[in-house]
């Protein structure tokens, strides 16, 4: 139980440094890479309170998020390098 919470404490101080990238990245690619580790502290986030909470429903979301974030994550990359291999 105290694992779980300290990993929610951990994860929600890893999105305030995404958070903090997002906002004062120097360059669009760190932007890009904040808001990706943004997307998938969030979905850390909802899978550590559902195993805190005992709520099983939301393994299912995790799992469509997860590849829905891969996804996003693919198709910025190709966005960024504008479609170069």
């Amino acid at each position: 139980m105290i694992g779980l919470l300290i990993g929610i404490a951990i994860v929600t101080a890893t999105m305030a440094a995404a958070v903090w990238r997002m906002s004062r990245g120097p360059r669009d690619a760190d932007r890009v890479a904040a808001s990706d580790l943004l997307f998938f502290g969030v979905i850390a986030l909802f899978a550590l309170v559902g195993a805190w909470r005992g709520f099983g429903v939301l393994f299912d979301v995790v799992l469509v998020a997860t590849v829905v974030g891969m996804l996003a994550t693919v198709s910025l990359s190709r966005a960024m390098t504008k479609g170069r291999r």
